[in-house]
C-alpha cells in the first residue's frame, strides 16, 4: 500500500513560467521592430548618401552645392550614364563621384566622352579598376591617410586654396606625360590634372573630403572645390549608381562570381564575425553552468526507495549485488571508526588488520564477512545482513 504524498508540485504553465520561456524570443523581436522604427525615421528624415548635393549630413556635398549655386553654377544631379552624357556640354564640369563603380562598358563610354567634351571631368577617389580606361597615363598606388596637405605645385587653383585635407589615393603619372601633380604624400601627388585639347582637362582627385559638409570650412577646402567645380558655368553631378540600366546591360553576359559583387571589406567582417562566434562558443563551451535544483513531483521516504530496490534485487535474484552493496556500506561505515581512510576501506589488507586489531576476541570469519563470495540463496543473504550489523555494533562499542 503507497504513502500519501507528502508534497507536490504542479507542472502546470504559470503566467511567470511562460514569461521565462518567452521573454528572449519577445526581447529579440522588439530590438528589430525598434531598429526598423529607427531606420525608417532615419530615411524618411530627407538624408541622402554621401558627396550627395542635397544632403545636409557630414559626409553629404550640400554646402559646396549650396556656395557653387551662390556662384552662378547651375548644377544638374544625374545617376545613370545616359543623363550624365545628354547633360554633359562644352560649357560644362562633370563630377563623377565614385568612377570605381562603373563597369567597362561604361568606363569606355565615359571616356569616350572625356575625349570629345571641351569642359572639364573632375573623377573622384579613381583607383585601379577605373584608371586604365578613364585615364591611361596615370596609375594608382597605395593610399594614404587623409591629412592637411601643401600644394608643391604651379597649379594656379591648388597655389590660391593653399593647404587642403587630401589623401586616399596616390597617383603615379607616366614619364612624358604633360599633368599638374600637387598635393604630394611621400612624393607622390594626391591630385593631379591631365590637359586635353583646348580647354579640356581631367582632374583626379585622390579623395572626396574636401567636398564633405563637415569639412567644407577647414583650411582651403572650399577654395579648392570651388576652384575645381565652379570653372564653368554648368556642374553634372553624377552619382553613379548600381540601378542604372546601362550597367545591368554591360554585366548581362557576365558570369562573374557572387562574391566578386560582395566588398572586400564585407568579407573580412564576416570571417572576423565568424572567428569570434568560434571563440566564444568556446569560452561557453567549457562552462557547464551553475546547478539547477528541480522540485520533483513528489517526494519519497528512503524506507520506501530502500524497499522499492531490494524488491528489485529480489525479482531479478541478484543476490549477488545486493550482498555487494551490503559489504560496501557497512565497510565504508567502520573504516574511520577503525582509523582508516574511506578511499582504503575497499582495500582487504588495509581494512582487517586494524579490524582484527580492534577485536581481537572474534569468532566470525571476517574475511569471509566482508569480501567473501555471493550468498546461495535468500536465507543466506538474509543471515550476511545480520552478521554484518551485529559487526558494525560491536565496532561502534567496542
Amino acid at each position: 500500500m503507497s504513502r500519501p504524498v507528502t508534497s507536490a508540485t504542479s507542472t502546470a504553465a504559470t503566467p511567470r513560467r511562460l514569461w521565462t520561456r518567452a521573454r528572449g524570443t519577445v526581447l529579440v523581436i522588439a530590438l528589430v521592430l525598434i531598429g526598423g522604427l529607427a531606420l525608417a525615421t532615419v530615411r524618411s528624415s530627407g538624408s541622402h548618401g554621401a558627396l550627395d548635393p542635397r544632403s545636409a549630413d557630414p559626409h553629404g556635398s550640400r554646402a559646396v552645392a549650396e556656395l557653387l549655386k551662390a556662384h552662378g553654377v547651375t548644377i544638374t544631379l544625374v545617376t545613370t550614364l545616359d543623363e550624365a552624357t545628354a547633360a554633359t556640354g562644352t560649357d560644362a564640369t562633370l563630377l563623377v563621384t565614385t568612377p570605381d563603380l562603373l563597369t567597362g562598358d561604361q568606363q569606355s563610354t565615359l571616356r569616350g566622352l572625356i575625349t570629345d567634351s571641351a569642359g572639364r571631368t573632375v573623377l573622384i577617389g579613381a583607383g585601379a579598376p577605373s584608371l586604365p580606361t578613364l585615364a591611361p597615363d596615370v596609375s594608382s598606388a597605395t593610399s594614404t591617410t587623409v591629412e592637411n596637405r601643401d600644394p608643391s605645385c604651379a597649379l594656379p587653383a591648388a597655389t590660391r586654396a593653399g593647404g587642403v585635407d587630401l589623401g586616399g589615393e596616390r597617383y603615379l603619372v607616366d614619364p612624358g606625360t604633360t599633368a599638374d601633380s600637387c598635393y604630394p604624400s611621400d612624393g607622390l601627388p594626391t591630385l593631379v590634372r591631365l590637359p586635353g585639347t583646348g580647354t579640356t582637362d581631367t582632374v583626379l582627385l585622390g579623395s572626396p573630403d574636401i567636398l564633405h559638409n563637415t569639412r567644407l570650412d577647414q583650411q582651403g577646402n572650399a577654395s579648392l572645390a570651388l576652384q575645381l567645380l565652379g570653372s564653368r558655368p554648368h556642374l553634372v553631378w553624377y552619382l553613379p549608381s548600381l540601378s542604372d540600366a546601362t550597367a545591368d546591360a554591360s554585366d548581362a553576359g557576365s558570369t562573374g562570381d557572387f562574391l566578386d559583387l560582395i566588398p572586400s571589406g564585407w568579407l573580412w567582417a564576416t570571417l572576423q564575425l565568424a572567428l569570434a562566434a568560434l571563440l566564444a562558443a568556446i569560452w561557453r563551451g567549457r562552462r557547464l553552468g551553475p546547478l539547477v535544483t528541480e522540485r520533483l513531483p513528489v517526494a519519497l521516504r528512503a524506507s520506501e526507495a530502500t524497499e522499492g530496490r531490494a524488491r528489485l534485487y529480489r525479482r531479478s535474484n541478484a543476490r549477488d549485488r545486493a550482498a555487494a552493496v551490503l559489504r560496501t556500506a557497512t565497510r565504508t561505515r567502520i573504516a574511520p571508526l577503525l582509523g582508516v581512510p574511506v578511499q582504503d576501506a575497499h582495500s582487504s589488507e588495509r581494512l582487517l588488520p586494524a579490524l582484527s586489531a580492534r577485536l581481537p576476541e572474534t569468532t566470525a570469519d571476517l574475511r569471509d564477512l566482508l569480501f567473501g563470495p555471493a550468498p546461495a540463496d535468500d536465507a543466506a543473504l538474509i543471515r550476511l545482513a545480520d552478521q554484518l550489523d551485529a559487526l558494525e555494533r560491536e565496532v561502534r562499542t567496542s
